[in-house]
């Protein structure tokens, strides 16, 4: 059983500021050149998955790790609250046209796991509903993974102290204002049924395993998700295509 408050929201000490910083330049250009060559090659797809308590900076990572690759083929998707039409199909229905096709990869902010997330903090759906769900999601995993689309799954792990300090600065901060929602507030007051979900769905949801990244610190984040990022696309042997 995964249980985040033993695992630490800081940078490991054997890794600074600066050494994170200029390790994510020289990451972002190998990343420009191994998402070109997995484009070309054309074998794989790549689907991340983003997940994190509000303000644990899904979006900064989009920008910061992920935003030096072509974006003709990077794609974004952002899922939100259900819309109704979406809310008269099965909970994985609005994920299929999602997918990415070979030589694509998606990035999900938020996910699917949204579906497990919400009912469980939310009390709204029986256990046996949940384990159902649960289960759909790694059958789905499993068979992505069968096709050729490989998953990284990214857990962007903050302390409660750090979400209230971020939630201070959305306040405050003229830039960041516009990301403040009533929710955030909400959402800080069920810190601990949040943490009890995620607990649950890391343990469960684990094959492919999930990569906790310790984000308190936003330079440590963002270089560690652009390292992992590189070691999975260097490791498939990524070639051209004979011309």
């Amino acid at each position: 059983m995964i249980v985040l408050d033993t695992i630490s929201t800081n940078p490991p000490s054997n890794i600074s500021k600066n050494e994170g910083k200029k390790s994510l330049i020289q990451l972002r250009k190998e990343l420009f050149e191994l998402q070109n060559k997995f484009y070309a090659d054309g074998r794989f797809g790549l689907h991340i998955i983003l997940q994190g308590m509000d303000t644990s900076g899904k979006d900064g990572t989009i920008r910061h790790a992920l935003s030096s690759m072509n974006p003709q083929g990077v794609q974004v998707k952002s899922f939100k609250k259900p819309t109704e039409e979406e809310l008269k199909h099965d909970f994985l229905w609005r994920v299929y046209p999602n997918i990415p096709a070979k030589g694509m990869i998606q990035v999900f902010n938020r996910s699917y796991y949204e579906d497990l997330l919400m009912p469980m903090v939310g009390n709204l759906l029986p256990d046996e509903v949940l384990a159902h769900r649960c289960k759909l999601i790694k059958y789905l995993e499993q068979h992505l993974g069968q096709n050729n689309i490989h998953i990284l799954k990214f857990f962007l792990h903050i302390s409660k102290e750090e979400q209230g300090e971020r939630i201070k600065e959305r306040l405050t901060k003229p830039h960041k204002r516009w990301k403040y929602s009533i929710k955030d507030e909400k959402a800080a007051e069920q810190w601990d049924a949040y943490r009890a979900a995620y607990n649950m769905v890391i343990t469960n949801c684990d094959d492919p395993s999930w990569n906790i990244i310790p984000a308190d610190k936003r330079w440590y984040r963002n270089y560690s998700v652009a390292n992992i990022l590189t070691d999975h696309l260097k490791k498939h042997n990524l070639k051209y295509p004979n011309t």
